[in-house]
């Protein structure tokens, strides 16, 4: 059977997981009377939760005798990485591109790596039926984004798709013809995407993805650059350099089926298939057959620019809500999620209690933290910190992001003069329709760690946001940071209604009534710059007097909610974000108000 591999790329929100579902269904994936999950490979309860794609993953539809392998990956820059280790699997890409939005920075980025290693591209533009829809000068936008990347004639000679992957209809134009389906998306992948490239030379493939099974233990997914594989081989694992990792055999061939992984009994070059059996062998090692030396040469991966620190819970209610508490579990768990994890680096402190974690993002980071606190872990996370880098020069350098707001025009104002404040430069300013500005900035990353939720409160929730890493570049100077002190918890034990009332004049309030609380615990935000300490246990004296004033009534303002992301952006570098299965604490890193001293005027001399 012919082969086509073809990649699913978009900015997020622009309706690629929509779409594989209606081409799984048109192709004949499901039966007719099936009940499928909405966004069916969305497979991860993260995923489902949120709206969004963490991880890439494959499926395949038959489309007239031709089997053609679907790539849907990620549309958040954070989990850029798998869209780049992805892409030396496919032979093809189907660009998706929203008929209101246009590309964003997520398509380009994705885009400029397509073209770079020669991918000819399919642009299809979606949700047509969008009543601010401009599908011209989308195409236009697109066109000026390839020739912005150097794309080649070949791959400026696009072809054009329109329509919507929710009602699963394209053509040729933007009204139509709706009763074909997605045939012509299917005719036109066929036709322009090449067939699978093989060489001819023993087996060989690249690891792309990896995956831990309960039964078939580590399992990795590529595509088979030549030869063929069969159960029960001998073959063995080579590193970047050659070096060699490990020899095994095959325990099972899985091949992508719809959307089942079904075994088979021979891996062909040219298609994507996932092999068990081999115990070491990693994301980016090439498995081949005993005879070969030379490792496939994976995709250069671009390096991680946030870190954070995960250390062990401390804190006097640690192993209360978790099973997973000791540095060791954690340890095992982060360097399991390096492996598959090409991102993320991971290094041990030299007291082996806290771990330094860096990635791409503050999502990326809070995904991990949020997995692993429903697996049963504890731990405390510090804030995001940037990763700087030594220019030529020994300067310091930081990594600059690329940042697109979409705004009503009545507060583009407000946001510029946010962002100026956080040393962002504005590099364009243009109408986008329906009232609303465009605004291109490069800002800083450190400015931008914890902006996202000010940008939603000063736009009454109307503005988009998208960033992505442009460049690293000279320090831009100092940055403020929260202006409000805390109010923290000097006893532990229970919070107290009454105290907690009598507390509001001093600011609102981030934990309720009969919430545990200890020593060094924040409980508030102060109205002032300055912490204060402040006793949350203190009752109501009890007396022999009973009058309508004297029994006020306790009626509480409700507390503000500190989700994952919202405390690791708020937080100081003084204080931690302690995360359990069961809560979201936040606390100082000192606990010991006298040790919190010692510890500031220490800082103080060092400054």
């Amino acid at each position: 059977m012919q082969l086509r591999n073809i990649a699913i790329i978009a900015h997020v929100d622009h309706g690629k997981t929509t779409l594989v579902d209606k081409l799984l269904q048109q192709s004949g994936s499901f039966r007719e009377n099936q009940r499928v999950a909405e966004r069916v490979m969305d497979s991860n309860d993260l995923e489902k939760e949120r709206g969004i794609t963490i991880l890439a993953k494959a499926t395949s539809v038959v489309w007239n005798d031709i089997r053609i392998n679907i790539v849907d990956t990620p549309g958040h820059a954070d989990f850029g990485g798998e869209v780049e280790r992805i892409l030396s699997m496919v032979d093809g890409a189907i660009v998706l591109v929203d008929a209101a939005e246009g590309p964003m920075p997520q398509t380009k980025f994705v885009v400029g790596k397509a073209l770079k290693i020669g991918l000819k591209p399919i642009v299809a533009i979606n949700k047509v039926d969008r009543p601010d829809g401009r599908p011209q000068e989308v195409i236009n936008e697109v066109f000026d984004l390839f020739a912005a990347l150097d794309a080649t004639d070949e791959q400026l000679d696009f072809p054009i798709l329109y329509g919507s992957g929710r009602d699963g209809w394209m053509a040729m134009a933007p009204e139509g013809p709706k009763d074909q389906g997605l045939a012509p998306l299917f005719d036109l992948v066929v036709k322009h995407v090449p067939p699978a490239h093989v060489d001819d030379a023993p087996f060989r493939m690249l690891g792309t993805l990896l995956e831990a099974n309960p039964f078939l233990g580590r399992i990795i997914t590529g595509r088979i650059a030549s030869g063929t594989v069969r159960p029960n081989q001998s073959i063995k694992v080579i590193d970047r350099e050659g070096k060699l990792v490990e020899t095994g055999r095959v325990s099972k061939i899985l091949a992508f089926r719809g959307i089942e992984r079904s075994p088979i009994e021979v891996g062909e070059a040219g298609d994507i298939v996932s092999i068990a059996g081999l115990v070491k062998g990693s994301v980016a090692d090439t498995f081949c057959d005993p005879s070969v030396d030379t490792p496939i040469q994976a995709q250069p991966i671009d390096p991680p620019t946030v870190t954070m620190s995960f250390i062990v819970n401390d804190s006097p209610l640690a192993g209360t809500e978790g099973d997973k508490v000791t540095s060791r579990m954690i340890r095992d768990r982060l360097f399991k999620e390096a492996e598959g994890n090409v991102t993320l680096k991971i290094e041990e402190s030299a007291d082996k209690d806290s771990f330094f974690v860096s990635g791409r993002g503050e999502l990326q980071l809070a995904i991990l933290i949020e997995t692993m606190r429903r697996e049963g872990f504890e731990l405390a996370v510090s804030r995001p910190r940037v990763v700087f880098s030594q220019g030529e020069n020994g300067e310091t350098l930081e990594p600059i992001e690329e940042v697109v707001i979409d705004v009503d025009e009545e507060y583009s104002g407000t946001v510029v003069q946010k962002m100026s404040e956080r040393r962002a430069e504005m590099v364009e300013m243009r109408p986008s329709g329906g009232n609303r500005q465009r605004l291109l900035f490069h800002a800083p990353t450190r400015g931008l760690i914890g902006y996202q939720s000010e940008l939603l409160t000063d736009t009454r929730g109307t503005a988009i946001m998208n960033r992505l890493f442009h460049a690293y570049q000279p320090f831009k100077g100092d940055i403020p940071g929260r202006i409000n002190g805390v109010l923290i918890s000097n006893e532990q034990g229970e919070a107290v209604a009454y105290a907690l009332w009598n507390l509001e004049d001093r600011g609102p309030m981030i934990i309720e009534p009969g919430w545990k609380v200890y020593q060094g615990m924040l409980i508030g935000i102060h109205n002032r710059d300055n912490d204060l300490e402040v006793n949350v246990l203190k009752g109501k004296k009890l007396t022999n007097i009973r009058t309508t004033s004297k029994d006020e009534a306790v009626r509480l303002t409700p507390p503000i909610r500190m989700t994952l992301e919202r405390s690791l952006a708020w937080i100081q570098d003084d204080e931690l974000v302690e995360v359990t299965p069961k809560s979201i604490r936040l606390r100082k890193r000192y606990l010991d108000p006298n040790e919190r001293k010692r510890m500031k005027g220490k800082a103080a001399e060092v400054a």
